[in-house]
């Protein structure tokens, strides 16, 4: 009780309720955020992830965040044309397709930052940096996760 007593004393007296085109923008920024956030921590704290500046770090972050939206969707899209579908094979075939997606897009993540950014972002160590890609992107969709779950938890 006494949260939503604050709550309503901090938003504004003709606050409506966000519709499906606002819902997606604060989303989409938070994702940003988050991506930024992550991005940055690794690139404070580890020597196998650099990033040249503040500015480009917030661009990579919007890249990062457009791509990984992408292969979400792609994701989706893949495994709905596998609903219905029963039996051993199509279940494995279904994981296969997913994993391809989600594993693959790492790859184009990596070579989308280096053709965008050039020297100025730069993953470093096992397979070209691909490992590093794959906890930047791991770390940033886990976190955001937490997140929107922590945030449907408000409700």
């Amino acid at each position: 009780m006494v949260i939503a007593a604050i709550a309503r004393d901090l938003l504004p007296a003709a606050a409506s309720l966000p519709n499906d085109k606002q819902r997606l923008f604060i989303l989409c920024l938070l994702g940003m955020l988050v991506d930024l956030v992550v991005l940055g921590l690794y690139d404070q704290y580890s020597s196998h992830v650099y990033v040249s500046s503040f500015t480009v770090m917030l661009a990579a972050a919007a890249v990062l965040q457009i791509l990984l939206k992408l292969t979400i969707i792609a994701e989706h899209r893949v495994l709905a044309r596998f609903k219905g579908k029963t039996g051993a094979g199509w279940t494995t075939l279904k994981y296969f397709c997913a994993w391809l997606i989600l594993f693959g897009s790492k790859f184009v993540i990596l070579e989308a930052l280096a053709l965008i950014f050039g020297e100025e972002v730069r993953f470093e160590g096992m397979f070209h940096g691909l490992l590093w890609v794959i906890g930047v992107a791991m770390t940033m969709v886990l976190v955001e996760e937490l997140i929107v779950r922590f945030f449907r938890r408000l409700a």
